[in-house]
């Protein structure tokens, strides 16, 4: 008797050590999903501090000096959601050449989005402008 209570006493540790012992980030479940996007190619500074910088709305030579001057490009859709590009490749590599041809241009982009507390990633399997979208661009 008293050795089949130290085996379930021992079975019940051994368990309560698995059980409570942190999981490896490995396991760990983004939320990704495979989708397509639509919006305007930009520097992240301005939407964040100017409302007024929209999708569709947008200063041309205020654009072009933050992203000569090394700003994160994003992709802003018509309802203020922000896209930031990313690889897919551990560790992460520059997607800035991929998406400079498209500066203040409206495109869509398809890949595999990822979210996290509100912000949004993407892979860009494919892209392409939209030259049907109106812009209304200030200062070329």
């Amino acid at each position: 008797m008293k050795r089949l209570m130290f085996v379930c006493l021992l079975v019940w540790s051994c368990a309560a050590l698995v059980l409570a012992s942190p999981q490896p980030q490995s396991d760990a479940v983004s939320n990704k999903s495979r989708a397509t996007i639509e919006g305007l190619v930009r520097d992240l500074a301005c939407p964040i501090q100017n409302l007024e910088a929209t999708a569709t709305h947008l200063s041309m030579k205020c654009l072009r000096a933050c992203a000569r001057s090394g700003s994160p490009l994003v992709i802003l859709t018509k309802d203020g959601e922000l896209y930031f590009p990313i690889s897919g490749k551990m560790p992460d590599t520059d997607q800035r050449q991929k998406l400079m041809p498209f500066l203040g241009k409206y495109v869509r982009a398809a890949g595999t989005i990822y979210e996290r507390k509100g912000a949004h990633a993407i892979v860009i399997d494919d892209i392409h402008d939209l030259k049907d979208v109106h812009l209304t661009v200030e200062d070329q």
